[in-house]
């Protein structure tokens, strides 16, 4: 539960910073934000490959690893795109738009992990022995 909060937070903080920059729409500087973009997507993709494996092992600690990195990458292939489509046309909405769609993505890999959490846990109280009061 606590990494489904972890997976949200950054949804919170996209969106919130979406909304700022919605109040005063100026385009970000292309080249920084395509540069970052690819520094980020090489790392989070070395994390991804390392964790598809077990991306599909029982569990929600494993799977909220996996989309974690997952996430990651996604959201950084996005603001590469938006970073080009910003140095073609210079405009605040290709930045927005990603934010807003790595916002949702981020709060419904959480809302999935909650998901998860909660399975595990029934699962481990049907597991568990009865006991009794003597």
């Amino acid at each position: 539960m606590i990494l489904a909060a972890v997976l949200f937070a950054p949804g919170v903080a996209t969106a919130w910073t979406a909304w700022q920059k919605f109040n005063l729409p100026l385009p970000p500087a292309a080249l920084p934000l395509t540069l970052t973009g690819l520094g980020a997507l090489a790392v989070n993709l070395f994390c991804a490959f390392l964790l598809v494996r077990f991306r599909a092992h029982s569990g929600s600690l494993t799977r909220a690893a996996f989309l974690s990195a997952r996430n990651d990458a996604l959201a950084n292939v996005a603001i590469i795109a938006a970073g080009l489509v910003t140095a073609i046309a210079p405009s605040p909405w290709p930045d927005l738009v990603v934010a807003l769609v790595i916002a949702a993505l981020f709060m419904q890999s959480s809302f999935s992990i909650i998901r998860d959490a909660r399975n595990d846990l029934s699962e481990a109280a049907r597991a568990r022995p009865a006991t009794s009061a003597h």
